[in-house]
C-alpha cells in the first residue's frame, strides 16, 4: 500500500488563530522548530488560564487577546486556525485574499508525519472506530498512537521520535476544511446525516467537507465507506484509490455484511472470514455497521481474525456512548451525551426496545427536529427538555408527546424520573451541542451522572 508524506519547509513567520488544543499544540511545536509565532485569541486574558499564558509568553509565542487584529492576519507568512474558529471571519477573508496560505492543524502536522495513518471520518461513531482499530492494531502487536479530533492533536505526535507503526486518526468535517495535502493511507467515512448546519450552508456543503478525507488518495491507498449511507453510495474516488463497502443486509458488491447475526467480510479476492458478535457489547445497528469499518480496515492492515475476534469479544466501549450509569427503583439510567446531533439521538433511542423517557437539549445546530419526533413517535413514552434549544425542540414535539422543560440537568433527571415506571429507561441523549450550559459532552455527561446518584441517594 502507498504511503503519502508531504513535507515541506517550516514558515518563518507563522500565526495560529484560537487557543482550543490543537492551537495550544501547534504554537508550541512551531515554536520549537524555530518560527516567530504569534497567538490570536478572542477571548479576554482574564478568561483563559494564566499557567498556559506564562509558558507561551516563556517559548517566545507573542499573544494577541480579546480580539482579532486584521493586521496581523496579513502580517504572516502561514496561518494554522483551530477547527472551533469560523472560517469566514474578516481577518481570515482578509488574509485569504492576499494570498497567504490557511490550514489547520491537523493539515500542518501530517506534512511532517513520518508513519502510515488512517483517518475516521462521519458525522457519528468516531471516537468509538478509532478506539476499536488501536485496540485491534495493539492487540495485533502493532504500536499505535490514536488521536486528532478525539483530543491528541496529531502535533503532539510528531513532536516525538514517531515510533508507532501506525496512526489512527479521528478527523471532524472542521479539521477537513482546511486540508490541502492530508492523504491517509486508509480513510474511513462512517455516515453522513445533517450537523453543524449553524456553520455550513447546507446539508450537500457538509457532505462535501467530508470528501475532502479522500481527496488526495491514489492507487495504492483505501478508502471504506458504508454503502447503506446514500450519499456515501455514489461516491467514486477519481485518483484509482481501492473502494471497500460495507453494510447490514448483504448485496453484491460489499465487502462486509451481516449474515444471520454474524460479520462476514473479505477483501478482494480474498477468502471470506466470520466473526461473532455473541459478547459483542455496543447496542444497536449503526454499531454493527461501524464495527465492520473496522474489520475492514484491520484486514487491510493484515491483523488475524482471532485478534479482531478477542478484541470484539472485550471492547467495553466508551464514556458517554449510551453508558448504563445506574438504575434506581429498576428504571436505568444511560447517558449518551455524545448524541449531539439528531441523527446520533435517534439511532440511540431505536436502540432500545423497553420505553423510554428522553432527555434532550443544549445549544441548536439549525438542524430540522422532525425526524426525532418521527423516530421517537413510537418508542419515547415522555421527553424533557433543557437548554437553548428547549423551547424549539418542545414546538416540534408539540402535543405529539408528553413532555416538560427543565431547569438544569438536576431538574431533568428529577422530572424524567417522574414519567417513568420500573423496567423503563432515563435516555440522555441531547440532539444538540452543550457548550449553552456545559464546557463539552463530557462535562454534560458527569452533571447527568452526578443528578442520577443524587436522586438515587434521596440528596
Amino acid at each position: 500500500m502507498k504511503i503519502v508524506n508531504c513535507q515541506s519547509k517550516i514558515e518563518n513567520r507563522v500565526l495560529v488563530v484560537g487557543l482550543g488544543e490543537s492551537g495550544l499544540a501547534a504554537a508550541r511545536w512551531l515554536a520549537k522548530q524555530g518560527s516567530q509565532v504569534t497567538v490570536s485569541e478572542i477571548q479576554k486574558e482574564s478568561d483563559l488560564n494564566k499557567d498556559v499564558l506564562a509558558d507561551l509568553l516563556k517559548s517566545g509565542i507573542k499573544l494577541e487577546l480579546g480580539g482579532h487584529k486584521v493586521k496581523t492576519f496579513l502580517e504572516t507568512d502561514l496561518i494554522v486556525v483551530s477547527p472551533g474558529v469560523c472560517l469566514d471571519i474578516r481577518p481570515l477573508a482578509g488574509a485569504r485574499k492576499k494570498g497567504v496560505p490557511i490550514i489547520g492543524e491537523m493539515e500542518l502536522a501530517s506534512r511532517y508525519l513520518k508513519t502510515p495513518f488512517i483517518a475516521v471520518t462521519g458525522t457519528n461513531g468516531k471516537s468509538t472506530v478509532v478506539n476499536l482499530i488501536g485496540d485491534m492494531l495493539r492487540k495485533g502487536g502493532k504500536r499505535v498512537f490514536v488521536g486528532g479530533n478525539i483530543g491528541r492533536p496529531l502535533t503532539h505526535y510528531i513532536g516525538g521520535e514517531q515510533t508507532a507503526d501506525y496512526v489512527v486518526l479521528e478527523v471532524s468535517s472542521f479539521q477537513l476544511d482546511t486540508t490541502k495535502t492530508f492523504s491517509p493511507l486508509l480513510a474511513l467515512i462512517l455516515n453522513i446525516s445533517p450537523d453543524h448546519l449553524d456553520r455550513y450552508a447546507d446539508y450537500q456543503s457538509y457532505a462535501r467537507s467530508k470528501e475532502r478525507i479522500f481527496a488526495n488518495q491514489g492507487p495504492g491507498q483505501i478508502l471504506i465507506l458504508n454503502d447503506d449511507d446514500t450519499w456515501l453510495r455514489k461516491l467514486e474516488p477519481k485518483k484509482g484509490a481501492s473502494v471497500y463497502r460495507y453494510g447490514l443486509k448483504r448485496r453484491l458488491g460489499l465487502h462486509a455484511f451481516l449474515d444471520n447475526g454474524q460479520i462476514k467480510a473479505t477483501l478482494s479476492g480474498e477468502k471470506i472470514i466470520t466473526l461473532n458478535l455473541d459478547r459483542f457489547s455496543l447496542p444497536g445497528s449503526h454499531s454493527r455497521a461501524n464495527l465492520m469499518a473496522v474489520i475492514l480496515t484491520c484486514l487491510a492492515l493484515k491483523i488475524s481474525p482471532s485478534d479482531l475476534q478477542d478484541v470484539i469479544d472485550n471492547f467495553k466501549g466508551l464514556p458517554h456512548r449510551i453508558e448504563l450509569v445506574d438504575t434506581v427503583k429498576g428504571v436505568d439510567f444511560y447517558d449518551d451525551s455524545k448524541a449531539t446531533n439528531i441523527d446520533a439521538a435517534i439511532k440511540s433511542i431505536i436502540s432500545f426496545s423497553r420505553p423510554v423517557v428522553l432527555i434532550a437539549g443544549g445549544r441548536h445546530k439549525g438542524s430540522d427536529y422532525f425526524p426525532l419526533v418521527k423516530a421517537a413517535s413510537n418508542r419515547v413514552k415522555g421527553a424533557v427538555f433543557l437548554g437553548e434549544a428547549g423551547c424549539l425542540l418542545a414546538e416540534a414535539f408539540d402535543s405529539k408527546i408528553s413532555w416538560s422543560k427543565a431547569t438544569g440537568m438536576i431538574n431533568a433527571v428529577s422530572l424524567a424520573f417522574d414519567q417513568a415506571q420500573e423496567g423503563d429507561v432515563v435516555l440522555l441523549a441531547p440532539a444538540c451541542a452543550s457548550f449553552d450550559m456545559f464546557r463539552d459532552f463530557k462535562h454534560r455527561g458527569m452533571v447527568f451522572r452526578e443528578a442520577v446518584r443524587r436522586l438515587k441517594n434521596g440528596t
